[in-house]
């Protein structure tokens, strides 16, 4: 029975409504998915659905341009990018006439509900559309073009928008439809490059979209580490040829064979002029001789399938677009839905356009600070975590001061020197202080802190460890503490598998999968002795644990044996990194977006083979442990009829209705099944019991066939997402350490931590918040103390008691035609762009 504050969508009906859907300016992969929800769940509140085909300009042309759909229309376009509606620009809806056709269009089919997928220029132009409606429709009346009971019905337009667009570019919203499938296709482009690159030591400028914004080469170069990026927002600050040009001798004379650049197509420079990717290589190879070249990759990354992300996304947004819908009253201004942390949220339309032009603006004005915190606190991180790590300052990795320089930096640094002597100095202690400074470490900008940090990987490998591992050494590096890394986990530790790992060693390591330093599932109550004095010997101050549910078991214990153990009396902290998204205390854990890809794409190849030979039905299992979530949002992203899970009991009675519901579905011209089960989801109703179930009852209507996915979940170069998340989630962990380090810090004096201190003292950190998970909930990064999280679990099936993502399970029925409750409490509150911000500024993602 439906609790009294629950708000059910069954209440809402769109009986007697008509809803038309479009795409208009650029395309966007993800948008098929945004109009196949759309449709599907308009149909399934009893409303009309229209397809308004080539965006404005089919709604002022009317005629087969506007066309009601069926719930069979959208079937096979989940997986198809770009739009099948098609998108056009229209120069007729800019004018007053061209606007009036479009409204005598529209009510001719009793359409006055319309979902608009595409960027701020659409958007704007629908709801100065909304506003002039009343004028229109009078002037139809006038016109005796329709009847002033037409007028009077039609009185009210409701307008509802998606943001579909590859830049990311919209204020409001952490992530537009489109942008992380074209992160996918750059990666893919910047993976290859970088195999031949390194055949050749060469230096690649590769050009990426983003006219206005530099979303996309910004998250690239943090996803793969590049060495230099330029983007409209942040332009380079003068002298910035010097600096790149130094930066990439540098890493050449570390013996790095390649120089990747990301260059956004608006990039400029601090005095708005432009930099092409032309420019930067000629500045290249006339400065330092490298053999250099130029890749554009252009519509490339507007191509190709949808992502994980941006199908589920696109699946959200388009269920909640008709929900607005059908909420909407005249006073309801025009809103768009976006997305912030991880929450589907409803801003206005206009407070959204408003403040993206104000970036713009700030552009112009070259207030490029401004642009970049109007642009939200998403990108302002990622420019953080960049610039946090893409420039080396290891005191330890600079020569000693009694250790010689380099022939060829020795010659450089007198010469330095002597210009100096002449210009400013004449004393001999000066000159000789001068040549210190300048050959010995005391130049270096970072104070060591005299602290060890290890580093180290727990439970199964999931992709995204190793990006997390990268960022977690150079960002403690660029802290002054001395990083190590621990192999295969607390067995690895207890054997003394630990060694200092260096600012260079971990260089390319972003867009590898697995686990580099070795992962074990052992737990440390094996090991409790020798892991202690593991960390007597190294001198361990701090661990940072990236793993899944093992890594926070851990924890558990080795808070637990703080009072046995004192060297255990060190701040500690969790970021946890699994495909099965199982650890408490998080929404989404290192490796799962890689994974869910994975299960996508198959399913994808396996639907075209179903749809090839007709009337089959595919039943596939997934990794997962207890948790659901792979199959669950596995089956949202590739569209399947059903997903068992453990968190949803089931029984004979339920597979004997899905069984039905095939038969029922082969009948029409979608004559295929996609069935996905977790492998846990019940101990008798096993994946052979399942197929052979479906192949009896299905005898003479369809086949079946079944696919264990297995280990291939666990491989392959991590997403994108799991890239960009493990480098930012991990950097803000180790400042935590930082932090705590500092706070729990004592000598024999009492007196606390300070950089330019030399004593001996000691870190003594015993309260519960000196263990903590870094975990991303709804729309924060959160430090949460281990022990808090402990009633969280269910640690015999090791899940959380709650999971978010069950909320979404009622949108995975809805998209194929179950009947079905949603609880949708959350939605229909209409926030504000600020108040969206604010609630986001602990740590947006």
């Amino acid at each position: 029975m439906a609790q009294p504050d629950k708000k059910l969508f069954e209440n809402l009906s769109g009986k007697g409504k008509a809803i038309g859907v479009l795409t208009s300016g650029g395309d966007a992969q993800g948008m098929n998915a945004a109009v196949r929800a759309v449709v599907r769940m308009g149909i399934y509140v009893q409303a009309k659905v229209y397809f308004i085909y080539e965006g404005y300009q089919g709604m002022v042309d009317g005629g087969d341009n506007i066309e009601e759909v069926s719930w069979e229309s959208v079937s096979s376009i989940l997986q198809v990018g770009g739009t099948v509606i098609g998108s056009a620009r229209c120069k007729s809806f800019r004018n007053r006439e061209g606007r009036l056709q479009a409204a005598c269009n529209l009510v001719q089919r009793g359409i006055t509900n319309l979902c608009v997928i595409g960027g701020d220029g659409s958007l704007t132009g629908a709801n100065l559309f909304r506003e002039e409606w009343s004028g229109l429709l009078d002037e139809l009346v006038q016109t005796g073009k329709i009847e002033a009971e037409a007028a009077k019905e039609y009185a009210h337009l409701n307008i509802v928008g998606m943001v579909g667009s590859i830049d990311n570019d919209f204020c409001g919203t952490d992530m537009t439809i489109g942008t992380d499938s074209a992160l996918h296709r750059i990666m893919e482009v910047v993976d290859a490059i970088m195999t031949t690159a390194l055949s050749h030591q060469r230096t690649f400028v590769l050009e990426v979209m983003g006219r206005h914004c530099g979303y996309l080469a910004l998250v690239s170069a943090l996803a793969c580490g590049a060495d230099w990026m330029f983007i409209p927002e942040s332009p380079p600050e003068e002298g910035w040829e010097d600096l790149m040009c130094n930066k990439l001798s540098e890493n050449r004379a570390r013996k790095k064979r390649l120089n990747i650049i990301i260059v956004s197509e608006g990039a400029i420079d601090c005095h708005n002029k432009p930099i092409t990717s032309d420019l930067v290589k000629d500045l290249v190879v006339k400065r330092l001789g490298f053999d250099t070249r130029v890749t554009i990759l252009g519509h490339v990354q507007r191509g190709g399938t949808p992502s994980a992300f941006d199908r589920i996304l696109a699946s959200r947004m388009g269920v909640d677009c008709v929900l607005a819908l059908l909420e909407a009253t005249p006073e309801t201004p025009a809103c768009v839905v976006s997305l912030c942390g991880n929450q589907a949220v409803r801003l206005p339309l206009m407070e959204c356009v408003q403040m993206t032009q104000e970036v713009q603006k700030a552009m112009d004005e070259r207030r490029f600070e401004d642009a970049v915190r109007l642009r939200g606190r998403s990108f302002e991180n990622n420019l953080n975590t960049y610039k946090l790590l893409s420039h080396k300052k290891n005191i330890s990795e600079l020569p000693k001061d009694n250790a010689p320089c380099s022939i060829f930096s020795a010659i450089g640094h007198i010469v330095t020197v002597f210009l100096k002597v002449l210009l400013h100095i004449t004393d001999s202690y000066s000159f000789f202080h001068l040549i210190k400074e300048n050959c010995g470490n005391k130049a270096s900008p970072v104070s060591k802190s005299n602290f060890n940090v290890a580093v180290l990987n727990v439970g199964a490998p999931a992709a995204g460890m190793n990006a997390a591992v990268r960022s977690a050494v150079r960002v403690g590096i660029t802290e002054g503490h001395k990083m190590f890394a621990v192999n295969d986990g607390f067995e690895g530790f207890a054997k003394g598998q630990i060694k200092e790992i260096k600012w260079g060693g971990v260089g390319g390591w972003t867009g590898q999968g697995g686990s580099l330093l070795g992962t074990k599932r052992t737990l440390p109550a094996k090991y409790f002795d020798q892991i202690a004095e593991q960390i007597r010997t190294n001198k361990i101050h701090a661990l940072l644990v990236i793993g899944g549910f093992e890594a926070f078991e851990s924890m558990m214990q080795l808070v637990e044996a703080r009072g046995t153990y004192e060297e255990y009396c060190i701040p500690m902290c969790i970021v946890p990194a699994t495909i099965s998204n199982n650890v408490p205390g998080t929404d989404l854990s290192l490796g799962a977006d890689t994974a869910l890809n994975a299960i996508m794409e198959t399913c994808d190849r396996i639907k075209q083979s179903a749809s090839g030979t007709k009337r089959r039905v595919f039943i596939i299992e997934t990794m997962g442990g207890y948790c659901g979530y792979l199959a669950n949002m596995g089956g949202l992203a590739a569209g399947a009829d059903a997903a068992y899970i453990f968190e949803e009991s089931f029984d004979i009675r339920e597979l004997q209705a899905n069984v039905e519901h095939l038969t029922e579905k082969m009948k029409t011209s979608i004559q295929r099944g996609l069935i996905l089960r977790n492998e846990n989801s019940n101990e008798n109703y096993t994946t052979d019991f399942i197929y052979q179930l479906y192949s009896e009852e299905g005898r003479g209507v369809f086949d079946c066939r079944k696919n264990v996915l297995g280990h291939m979940q666990q491989g392959g170069a991590p997403s994108p997402f799991d890239r960009n998340f493990g480098t930012k989630i991990s950097a803000k962990a180790v400042q935590w350490i930082s932090k705590k380090l500092k706070e729990t810090y004592r000598n024999d004096e009492g007196r606390t931590f300070r950089t330019d201190s030399g004593d001996q003292g000691r870190v003594f950190a015993n309260t519960d918040d000196s263990v903590c998970l870094l975990g991303m909930r709804r729309r924060n990064l959160l430090f949460q103390p281990v022990t808090q999280l402990k009633d969280e679990t269910d640690f015999k099936h090791r899940i959380p008691r709650e999971q978010w993502w069950l909320k979404m399970r009622p949108l995975m029925k809805i998209l194929a035609k179950y009947k079905t409750s949603y609880d949708i409490s959350d939605a229909g509150k209409l926030e504000h762009v600020n108040m969206c911000r604010r609630k986001d500024e602990t740590g947006a993602i």
